[in-house]
Protein backbone atom coordinates (compact mmCIF):
# COMPACT_ATOMS: atom_id res chain seq x y z
CA UNK A 1 0.00 0.00 0.00
CA UNK A 2 1.21 3.35 -0.73
CA UNK A 3 2.20 5.27 1.99
CA UNK A 4 0.58 8.42 1.52
CA UNK A 5 -2.98 6.21 1.45
CA UNK A 6 -2.43 6.00 5.12
CA UNK A 7 -2.98 9.91 5.74
CA UNK A 8 -6.57 10.43 5.89
CA UNK A 9 -6.58 14.48 5.17
CA UNK A 10 -4.26 13.59 2.19
CA UNK A 11 -6.96 11.42 0.35
CA UNK A 12 -9.38 14.19 0.63
CA UNK A 13 -10.36 15.91 -2.79
CA UNK A 14 -10.75 19.84 -3.00
CA UNK A 15 -14.37 20.50 -3.74
CA UNK A 16 -14.80 23.33 -6.35
CA UNK A 17 -13.64 24.72 -9.46
CA UNK A 18 -10.72 26.57 -10.34
CA UNK A 19 -12.84 29.26 -12.29
CA UNK A 20 -15.15 29.90 -9.18
CA UNK A 21 -12.19 30.40 -7.13
CA UNK A 22 -10.98 32.82 -9.93
CA UNK A 23 -14.14 34.38 -9.29
CA UNK A 24 -13.99 34.36 -6.00
CA UNK A 25 -10.70 35.95 -5.96
CA UNK A 26 -11.77 38.87 -8.58
CA UNK A 27 -15.21 39.25 -6.74
CA UNK A 28 -13.12 39.86 -3.22
CA UNK A 29 -10.91 42.06 -4.70
CA UNK A 30 -13.53 43.72 -6.52
CA UNK A 31 -16.37 44.43 -3.90
CA UNK A 32 -14.33 44.30 -0.94
CA UNK A 33 -14.28 42.11 2.03
CA UNK A 34 -18.33 43.22 3.43
CA UNK A 35 -20.08 42.54 0.26
CA UNK A 36 -17.59 39.20 -0.50
CA UNK A 37 -18.54 37.55 3.39
CA UNK A 38 -22.19 37.72 2.31
CA UNK A 39 -21.50 34.64 -0.20
CA UNK A 40 -19.98 33.05 2.79
CA UNK A 41 -23.59 32.74 3.93
CA UNK A 42 -24.79 30.30 0.99
CA UNK A 43 -21.65 28.37 0.95
CA UNK A 44 -21.28 27.21 4.24
CA UNK A 45 -25.27 26.27 3.87
CA UNK A 46 -24.19 24.11 1.62
CA UNK A 47 -20.89 22.34 2.78
CA UNK A 48 -23.27 22.10 5.82
CA UNK A 49 -25.92 20.10 4.66
CA UNK A 50 -24.07 18.09 2.19
CA UNK A 51 -20.41 17.36 4.01
CA UNK A 52 -21.89 14.46 6.59
CA UNK A 53 -18.69 13.06 6.92
CA UNK A 54 -17.35 17.06 7.31
CA UNK A 55 -19.93 17.51 9.95
CA UNK A 56 -19.58 14.07 12.19
CA UNK A 57 -15.81 15.22 12.69
CA UNK A 58 -16.88 18.84 13.35
CA UNK A 59 -19.30 17.85 16.03
CA UNK A 60 -16.86 14.94 18.04
CA UNK A 61 -13.94 17.86 17.93
CA UNK A 62 -16.30 20.51 19.52
CA UNK A 63 -18.19 18.57 22.08
CA UNK A 64 -14.63 18.16 23.29
CA UNK A 65 -13.21 21.85 22.84
CA UNK A 66 -16.86 23.15 24.13
CA UNK A 67 -17.22 20.76 26.65
CA UNK A 68 -20.94 20.81 26.41
CA UNK A 69 -23.74 19.23 23.72
CA UNK A 70 -23.26 20.43 20.70
CA UNK A 71 -25.69 22.70 18.77
CA UNK A 72 -26.65 23.47 15.02
CA UNK A 73 -25.29 27.03 15.87
CA UNK A 74 -21.53 25.73 16.63
CA UNK A 75 -21.23 23.36 13.59
CA UNK A 76 -22.13 26.85 11.68
CA UNK A 77 -19.63 28.81 13.38
CA UNK A 78 -17.16 26.27 13.10
CA UNK A 79 -17.94 26.14 8.90
CA UNK A 80 -18.31 29.76 8.94
CA UNK A 81 -14.67 30.55 10.57
CA UNK A 82 -13.13 28.37 8.16
CA UNK A 83 -14.53 30.15 5.08
CA UNK A 84 -13.95 33.73 6.36
CA UNK A 85 -10.30 32.94 6.90
CA UNK A 86 -10.16 31.35 3.41
CA UNK A 87 -12.02 34.31 2.67
CA UNK A 88 -9.34 36.82 4.37
CA UNK A 89 -6.23 35.14 3.03
CA UNK A 90 -6.71 36.65 -0.60
CA UNK A 91 -6.67 40.20 1.45
CA UNK A 92 -3.74 39.03 3.46
CA UNK A 93 -1.81 37.93 0.19
CA UNK A 94 -2.39 40.94 -1.71
CA UNK A 95 -0.60 43.15 1.29
CA UNK A 96 -4.69 44.63 2.66
CA UNK A 97 -3.65 44.11 6.45
CA UNK A 98 -5.35 47.52 6.98
CA UNK A 99 -8.47 46.22 7.12
CA UNK A 100 -7.62 44.02 9.91
CA UNK A 101 -7.27 44.45 13.68
CA UNK A 102 -4.09 42.59 14.16
CA UNK A 103 -2.86 42.00 17.53
CA UNK A 104 0.92 40.26 18.28
CA UNK A 105 1.66 38.62 21.59
CA UNK A 106 5.51 37.74 22.19
CA UNK A 107 6.77 38.65 18.82
CA UNK A 108 9.43 40.47 21.12
CA UNK A 109 11.02 36.75 21.78
CA UNK A 110 11.15 35.99 18.24
CA UNK A 111 13.62 39.26 17.66
CA UNK A 112 15.66 38.51 19.89
CA UNK A 113 16.33 34.88 18.95
CA UNK A 114 16.79 36.02 15.44
CA UNK A 115 19.34 38.98 16.78
CA UNK A 116 21.48 35.56 17.95
CA UNK A 117 22.28 35.29 14.45
CA UNK A 118 20.58 31.80 14.94
CA UNK A 119 17.11 31.04 12.63
CA UNK A 120 13.94 29.57 14.87
CA UNK A 121 11.40 26.93 13.96
CA UNK A 122 7.99 27.92 14.93
CA UNK A 123 5.28 25.36 15.29
CA UNK A 124 1.99 26.19 14.55
CA UNK A 125 -1.24 23.93 13.41
CA UNK A 126 -4.24 24.28 11.60
CA UNK A 127 -5.97 26.52 13.62
CA UNK A 128 -6.99 29.92 12.17
CA UNK A 129 -4.93 31.42 9.79
CA UNK A 130 -1.52 30.55 8.92
CA UNK A 131 -1.70 32.63 5.68
CA UNK A 132 -1.50 35.25 7.80
CA UNK A 133 1.95 34.96 9.56
CA UNK A 134 3.65 34.18 5.90
CA UNK A 135 1.96 37.16 4.06
CA UNK A 136 2.47 39.86 7.35
CA UNK A 137 6.10 38.51 7.49
CA UNK A 138 6.64 39.28 3.98
CA UNK A 139 4.56 42.49 4.30
CA UNK A 140 7.40 43.35 7.20
CA UNK A 141 11.02 41.72 5.27
CA UNK A 142 10.97 39.24 7.90
CA UNK A 143 12.34 36.23 6.27
CA UNK A 144 10.35 33.15 6.55
CA UNK A 145 10.08 29.99 4.78
CA UNK A 146 6.71 27.64 5.28
CA UNK A 147 7.38 23.64 4.74
CA UNK A 148 3.62 22.36 4.00
CA UNK A 149 1.76 20.31 1.66
CA UNK A 150 -0.48 22.06 -0.68
CA UNK A 151 -1.64 18.95 -3.25
CA UNK A 152 -4.87 18.18 -1.62
CA UNK A 153 -5.33 22.45 -1.64
CA UNK A 154 -3.80 23.36 -5.16
CA UNK A 155 -6.76 24.74 -6.62
CA UNK A 156 -6.93 27.41 -3.67
CA UNK A 157 -2.55 27.56 -3.41
CA UNK A 158 -2.69 27.77 -7.23
CA UNK A 159 -5.80 30.43 -7.58
CA UNK A 160 -4.66 32.24 -4.69
CA UNK A 161 -0.96 32.29 -5.34
CA UNK A 162 -1.14 34.72 -8.04
CA UNK A 163 -1.79 37.80 -5.92
CA UNK A 164 1.95 37.31 -4.15
CA UNK A 165 4.42 34.93 -6.09
CA UNK A 166 7.03 36.18 -3.62
CA UNK A 167 5.08 34.42 -0.52
CA UNK A 168 4.30 30.95 -2.40
CA UNK A 169 8.00 31.06 -3.88
CA UNK A 170 9.21 30.52 0.13
CA UNK A 171 7.34 27.61 0.50
CA UNK A 172 9.26 24.12 0.87
CA UNK A 173 7.53 20.73 -0.09
CA UNK A 174 8.45 18.39 3.18
CA UNK A 175 9.21 14.54 1.44
CA UNK A 176 11.86 15.48 -0.93
CA UNK A 177 15.18 14.53 -1.32
CA UNK A 178 16.37 18.10 -0.87
CA UNK A 179 14.10 19.17 2.33
CA UNK A 180 16.18 18.93 4.93
CA UNK A 181 19.41 20.48 3.20
CA UNK A 182 16.74 23.25 1.85
CA UNK A 183 15.48 23.76 5.57
CA UNK A 184 18.93 23.33 7.03
CA UNK A 185 20.29 26.41 4.61
CA UNK A 186 17.80 28.71 5.38
CA UNK A 187 18.16 28.53 9.17
CA UNK A 188 21.68 29.08 9.20
CA UNK A 189 21.41 32.35 7.09
CA UNK A 190 19.29 33.37 10.42
CA UNK A 191 15.23 32.43 8.39
CA UNK A 192 12.51 31.67 10.37
CA UNK A 193 11.32 28.07 9.34
CA UNK A 194 7.63 27.85 9.93
CA UNK A 195 5.97 24.07 10.24
CA UNK A 196 2.52 22.72 11.06
CA UNK A 197 2.46 20.41 13.98
CA UNK A 198 -0.48 18.75 14.11
CA UNK A 199 -1.17 16.56 10.86
CA UNK A 200 0.96 13.87 9.53
CA UNK A 201 1.74 12.49 5.91
CA UNK A 202 1.76 8.63 5.06
CA UNK A 203 5.27 8.58 4.87
CA UNK A 204 6.11 10.61 8.52
CA UNK A 205 6.88 8.56 11.32
CA UNK A 206 4.89 9.60 14.48
CA UNK A 207 4.36 9.85 18.19
CA UNK A 208 1.32 9.46 20.47
CA UNK A 209 -0.70 11.79 22.58
CA UNK A 210 -3.51 12.38 25.01
CA UNK A 211 -5.49 15.01 22.99
CA UNK A 212 -8.56 15.78 24.73
CA UNK A 213 -8.31 12.74 26.49
CA UNK A 214 -7.83 10.74 23.31
CA UNK A 215 -4.70 8.97 21.77
CA UNK A 216 -3.89 11.03 18.98
CA UNK A 217 -0.86 10.61 16.28
CA UNK A 218 1.58 13.53 15.93
CA UNK A 219 4.07 14.17 13.71
CA UNK A 220 7.45 13.75 14.98
CA UNK A 221 9.41 15.31 12.31
CA UNK A 222 9.27 19.00 13.83
CA UNK A 223 10.98 18.36 16.82
CA UNK A 224 13.33 15.78 14.95
CA UNK A 225 14.19 18.69 12.54
CA UNK A 226 14.63 21.13 15.90
CA UNK A 227 16.71 17.90 17.67
CA UNK A 228 19.06 17.71 14.70
CA UNK A 229 19.86 20.74 14.01
CA UNK A 230 19.89 22.11 17.71
CA UNK A 231 17.78 25.35 16.66
CA UNK A 232 15.28 27.10 18.81
CA UNK A 233 11.77 25.81 18.14
CA UNK A 234 9.06 28.59 19.29
CA UNK A 235 4.90 27.53 18.89
CA UNK A 236 2.86 30.00 17.07
CA UNK A 237 -0.52 30.36 16.19
CA UNK A 238 -3.08 32.74 14.31
CA UNK A 239 -6.58 33.36 15.73
CA UNK A 240 -9.55 34.67 14.01
CA UNK A 241 -11.73 36.07 16.78
CA UNK A 242 -15.10 37.02 14.39
CA UNK A 243 -15.24 39.98 12.53
CA UNK A 244 -12.19 41.55 11.58
CA UNK A 245 -10.11 40.91 14.78
CA UNK A 246 -6.76 38.31 14.80
CA UNK A 247 -4.43 37.98 17.10
CA UNK A 248 -0.32 36.01 16.57
CA UNK A 249 0.46 34.48 19.86
CA UNK A 250 4.12 33.27 20.09
CA UNK A 251 5.48 31.22 22.95
CA UNK A 252 8.73 29.75 23.46
CA UNK A 253 8.66 25.95 22.98
CA UNK A 254 12.28 24.48 23.35
CA UNK A 255 15.97 25.25 23.04
CA UNK A 256 17.39 22.79 24.57
CA UNK A 257 17.90 19.66 23.67
CA UNK A 258 19.54 16.17 25.04
CA UNK A 259 23.07 15.36 24.06
CA UNK A 260 22.58 11.70 24.06
CA UNK A 261 21.01 9.54 21.21
CA UNK A 262 19.49 7.06 24.25
CA UNK A 263 17.74 9.78 25.46
CA UNK A 264 16.41 11.38 22.21
CA UNK A 265 13.50 9.67 22.20
CA UNK A 266 12.07 9.97 25.57
CA UNK A 267 12.61 13.96 25.02
CA UNK A 268 11.05 13.69 21.70
CA UNK A 269 7.83 11.85 23.49
CA UNK A 270 7.63 14.25 26.08
CA UNK A 271 7.95 17.07 24.04
CA UNK A 272 5.32 16.14 21.53
CA UNK A 273 2.82 16.06 24.41
CA UNK A 274 3.55 19.51 25.25
CA UNK A 275 2.75 20.50 22.11
CA UNK A 276 -0.58 18.63 21.93
CA UNK A 277 -1.92 20.12 25.86
CA UNK A 278 -0.70 23.21 24.43
CA UNK A 279 -2.80 22.88 21.37
CA UNK A 280 -5.72 21.48 23.58
CA UNK A 281 -5.22 24.65 25.50
CA UNK A 282 -5.82 27.03 22.29
CA UNK A 283 -8.46 24.85 20.97
CA UNK A 284 -10.88 25.66 23.96
CA UNK A 285 -9.50 29.32 24.24
CA UNK A 286 -10.58 29.51 20.24
CA UNK A 287 -12.24 26.38 19.74
CA UNK A 288 -14.09 27.66 16.07
CA UNK A 289 -10.70 28.01 15.46
CA UNK A 290 -9.27 24.21 14.17
CA UNK A 291 -10.02 23.30 10.59
CA UNK A 292 -9.15 19.45 10.82
CA UNK A 293 -11.98 18.35 9.02
CA UNK A 294 -10.96 14.31 8.91
CA UNK A 295 -10.77 11.83 11.77
CA UNK A 296 -8.38 13.08 13.70
CA UNK A 297 -8.20 10.13 16.79
CA UNK A 298 -8.71 7.51 13.76
CA UNK A 299 -5.38 5.68 14.28
CA UNK A 300 -1.33 6.07 14.63
CA UNK A 301 1.17 4.49 13.35
CA UNK A 302 5.27 4.45 14.20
Amino acid sequence: MNSLAKAPWLRDRERGSRGAMRFMKWFALRFGRRIARLTLYPVCGYFLLFSPSARRISREYLSSALGRPVRLGDLWRHYFHFAATTLDRIYFLDGQFDRFEIEMEGVDRVRSTLAGGRGCILIGAHLGSFELLRSLAADRDVRVRAVMYEDNSAKIAGTLGSLNPEVVSRTIAPGGIDTMLRISERLAQGEIVAMLGDRWAGSDKTVTCRFFGRAAAFPRGPLVLAHSLHVPAMLFFGLYHGGARYSIRFEPFCDEYPGERSTREAWIRQTAQRYAERLEYYCRLAPYNWFNFHDFWSGSHN
